[in-house]
């Protein structure tokens, strides 16, 4: 499988938006349902509150993107989404980066920096994985019953339309193999020396604690965590003022020069 054929971007849905001369953009990166307008109004608040551009994308067979270009994953599908992402940004000129990644789209953050660091700035990463744990594929095992019992299935096509089976499957039945029992991406995290912002919910359904303890640990680049009591995988929904004060503090202190 070589999902780099999304390479038409013509066919790849973006919100761009550039109001701050001068100063990074970032860049946000869904989750492994997500999409563009499933981020709401965050990206924009986020960009104003720390006085940075902004760019928000459907990767492909998401959102208003084109559909998959292949038939199945394998364990390397996010390490060719950062290949995509630097791709992309080649593409748009942008290499002024801050990385907003949630769930997939902050392991892709990760990948992305470290593969490509003289482009990214820093990154925050939210519920982001390095490896696979039993409460991730419990909470997966979850989701599944809930896409087939539960009007989980309507909500999803009202964002990705006909490809929702796809996408939805494309997620569930990769990490759900036994093949993918075995993905890490900790021996990317030495490479990665920009600052980091770590953001986990302490009741995350997706992953332990331990996640955040890998990519502190593992990265090479000053690094904090944020860590929010009764919360759980999606933070900047669930706690949205806190996650707009607290990146906007960080953006600024560490990645504005």
């Amino acid at each position: 499988m070589n999902i780099k054929t999304q390479l038409n971007f013509d066919k790849t849905a973006i919100k761009r938006i550039d109001k701050y001369p001068n100063r990074p953009t970032i860049v946000f990166l869904h989750d492994s349902l997500g999409c563009i307008d499933l981020w709401r109004d965050f990206p924009e608040k986020l960009g104003e509150m720390s006085r940075c551009n902004i760019l928000v994308y459907d990767r492909q067979g998401y959102g208003k993107s084109c559909s998959f270009s292949y038939s199945e994953r394998d364990n390397q599908y996010l390490e060719q989404e950062a290949d995509i992402l630097n791709d992309l940004l080649n593409y748009l000129n942008i290499d002024d980066i801050i990385l907003f990644g949630h769930s997939d789209g902050g392991s892709i953050a990760l990948i992305t920096a470290a593969k490509y660091p003289k482009k990214i700035k820093g990154i925050i990463t939210e519920g982001a994985h390095i490896f696979v744990e039993e409460i991730t594929l419990k909470a997966i095992n979850t989701v599944i019953g809930h896409y087939k019992e539960t009007n989980l299935k309507s909500k999803l096509e009202k964002y990705h339309g006909e490809k929702t089976d796809d996408m939805f499957w494309a997620w569930a039945s990769t990490w759900t193999t036994k093949e993918f029992e075995y993905w890490n991406i900790e021996g990317f995290l030495q490479d990665i020396k920009c600052p980091s912002l770590v953001i986990q919910g302490e009741d995350d359904e997706f992953g332990t604690l331990k996640q955040v303890e890998g990519i502190i640990n593992g990265t090479k680049g000053y690094s904090e965590q944020l860590i929010i009591p009764n919360v759980r995988h999606t933070p900047h929904k669930e706690v949205p003022e806190l996650i707009l004060k607290k990146v906007s503090e960080f953006i600024n202190e560490w990645l504005i020069e």
